[in-house]
């Protein structure tokens, strides 16, 4: 089409820089926000099923850990778990040879399907009876986990040490 004269060519301009306008900020704007949000969503999605394969391909070892953990939970009641617990601490301190001075066991209901045994334990002795007995804690068999520890010294070549142990046990009450 041929302009015939200055202000068809004016109005032609102007309505062209006004469709221009509309389809940057009303059509191609919109659009590269909606493909980049769907690209960071795809991205997202990739990331999960990734891990979703790697839960899949550590399947066995993770049944074979929560097997090993509801094994060797403490019992649902209250007053067997904690002989349980006691009758553990007696048997380590008697093969590290440490001397149990103190255990404060506490309860915690944190949730319906699991109890915890908050243990403050204190035990006395020399630097390789204390290792041991904390070893001992640590590699046995029952459902502890040592939360803090404390080590203190009460003559001065430091022959003589106390150990301050924060434990907690697991109860699981619901097992299936």
């Amino acid at each position: 089409m041929q302009i015939k004269n200055r202000q068809q060519f004016l109005l032609m301009l102007t309505i062209a820089a006004a469709g221009l306008f509309v389809a940057v900020n009303f059509i191609f704007t919109p659009l590269a926000d909606y493909w980049s949000a769907r690209a960071t969503q795809i991205k997202q999605l990739r990331a999960k099923v990734t891990e979703g394969n790697q839960l899949v391909r550590r399947e066995t070892g993770i049944r074979s850990q929560w097997s090993d953990m509801r094994a060797n939970a403490l019992p649902a009641n209250t007053s067997q778990a904690e002989q349980q617990v006691l009758t553990a601490f007696t048997s380590w301190s008697r093969t590290s040879g440490a001397e149990i001075t103190g255990i404060m066991p506490q309860w915690k209901n944190d949730s319906t399907n699991y109890w915890t045994l908050d243990c403050r334990v204190e035990a006395a002795g020399d630097l390789g009876s204390l290792s041991q007995f904390l070893y001992n804690v640590e590699k046995g068999p029952s459902a502890l986990k040592v939360d803090s520890m404390e080590l203190s010294g009460h003559d001065p070549a430091g022959q003589q040490l106390t150990l301050a142990l924060q434990i907690n046990g697991l109860a699981l009450l619901n097992q299936k």
